[in-house]
């Protein structure tokens, strides 16, 4: 499958904010966690993760057909920081989230280091970030009572 990541802009505010709703409400109902999980967000945050001077996020286009995003951001020493990143519910389990990681990386050759945050409790998502090459880093955050974010990083 054809895909490739283009920069969005302020025009696709609100269809990745209504793509990254579908993508996490699931993981919001499942584990509760109201405060922390993007389906929570609103516009201006989408907006502001476009707008970023030290950051861009990517539509995730396969085939043409809009199928998730991917926000990165940098500090100074070639640092990247992913977050968010979803793929749409009908498109996920393809290898496109692989693919986009991988893109995002070839973007960036510069980035000495990678690093990201998932539930613990996803099995499914901290495999494919350690197949990616990401690896714990010991740092974890009690969201609530049903869920724990896990740090990953990934050396370059």
């Amino acid at each position: 499958m054809e895909m490739r990541l283009e920069k969005a802009t302020e025009n696709d505010a609100q269809s990745i904010l209504d793509s990254q709703v579908k993508a996490f409400f699931p993981l919001m109902n499942k584990y509760k966690d109201y405060d922390t999980n993007p389906a929570n967000e609103n516009i201006e945050t989408v907006i502001t993760r476009i707008n970023r001077p030290n950051g861009n996020f990517y539509k995730i286009l396969a085939e043409d057909n809009f199928v998730g995003a991917i926000c990165v951001f940098w500090k100074e020493n070639a640092e990247f920081w992913i977050s968010p990143m979803f793929i749409l519910p009908a498109y996920q389990g393809k290898g496109l989230a692989q693919k986009s990681i991988t893109l995002i990386e070839e973007m960036f050759p510069q980035a000495i280091s990678w690093e990201l945050a998932t539930l613990l409790e996803e099995k499914r998502i901290c495999y494919l970030y350690e197949k990616m090459g990401f690896n714990k880093t010991g740092v974890s955050k009690k969201l609530n009572d049903n869920t724990t974010l896990i740090f990953y990083k990934k050396v370059c």
